[in-house]
């Protein structure tokens, strides 16, 4: 299993890079963020600095979106990192939640997103990528250059997407339950559209809190850092709610049911412990959705997602303990997993 550490690129940017730097050292292979440029400081221009001062780590947006950016745009900045710094970035793709809506737009469709894939990936290896009617293709891109793009998805209609046509599928909550109804969802797709399961990467990314002990103080000190997960799952959850129903059976009870005391939400707030609009997620959605208590548990909880065929665990960083997260991994999680 590799593991990815995933920030906000709040300022100032040189503690994303010495996050990033003491992840590597730790045995993370991925460095993701997100990528909302209204909220956060554009992640791009950090990449580069955190691809200079590390080795082998792997970076990219977990997720950036096909509608902020002009899609060669979007490929033009990967390739050249790329050839800058060798392959070593991942594009992660979704609808867009924050970075749409804090700018007053509509997240995008799934037929948009699937014109990204396409392109971005296209262009991003070199290939030709037709831009709506105009073909164009990176003079510049040398022999041998990749570009994976990998997609966030909940929905039916998403995963199936994602089984068919992305390099990667980003499963943002670690419960395993959902973990093995939306991975089988994902790799059924996979296998109709002619594909092996293992064209698709399986990642899931969820917060991880490790504490000294299991004591309900501990506990409680966890979840109340994590909390704010759980109503950003939300908001994607009430988005299949609009346009399948609560009871439709499209979606697993089991998701729906916890955001039916949500009331609004501010992306002020958005990744943030002291959300105020995140109090309806009850500690059970936060057990469930996270990883929280002391690093056994962690360890026992990846390797039942392992099994389930994860091949990634993408640890969010946003709490007050981003430092002891990372040395705890380094040391008592990823050597577990990894041995």
């Amino acid at each position: 299993m590799d593991f990815g550490l995933v920030l906000q690129t709040d300022p100032p940017a040189s503690e994303v890079v010495e996050l990033m730097k003491r992840a590597e050292d730790a045995g993370f292979t991925h460095g993701w963020t997100f990528d909302s440029c209204v909220l956060w400081q554009e992640p791009f221009v950090i990449y580069s600095r955190i691809l200079a001062e590390t080795d082998r780590l792997i970076v990219g947006p977990i997720v950036t979106n096909p509608g902020t950016r002009t899609w060669e745009v979007t490929a033009s900045t990967f390739a050249t990192l790329n050839d800058m710094y060798g392959n070593r970035t991942v594009c992660g793709i979704g609808r867009g939640d924050s970075a749409m809506r804090v700018a007053g737009r509509k997240p995008n469709t799934l037929a948009r997103i699937s014109g990204a894939i396409k392109v971005i990936r296209a262009l991003g290896r070199g290939d030709e990528a037709d831009l709506g009617g105009t073909v164009v293709k990176f003079p510049w891109v040398r022999d041998g250059a990749e570009l994976p793009v990998w997609m966030a998805a909940y929905g039916p209609k998403a995963l199936k997407m994602a089984g068919e046509e992305a390099d990667g599928f980003i499963l943002q909550l670690a419960d395993p339950f959902l973990t093995e109804w939306m991975v089988k969802a994902v790799r059924d797709a996979a296998v109709a559209a002619g594909r092996s399961v293992d064209d698709v990467k399986i990642c899931v990314a969820a917060p991880a809190y490790v504490t000294e002990d299991d004591s309900p103080e501990a506990l409680a000190h966890a979840r109340e850092q994590c909390r704010w997960f759980g109503g950003m799952v939300g908001n994607h959850v009430a988005d299949l709610v609009a346009k399948y129903g609560a009871d439709s059976g499209m979606v697993p009870q089991q998701l729906t049911d916890y955001i039916k005391a949500r009331e609004g939400y501010d992306y002020a707030h958005h990744g943030r412990p002291d959300n105020p609009d995140t109090k309806f997620v009850p500690d059970e959605i936060v057990d469930r959705f996270c990883l929280i208590g002391p690093a056994s548990a962690h360890v026992e909880r990846l390797r039942e997602l392992k099994a389930l065929g994860v091949d990634q665990f993408a640890v969010y960083a946003m709490h007050d303990a981003k430092h002891k997260v990372i040395d705890q991994y380094g040391r008592n999680v990823i050597p577990a997993l990894t041995s």
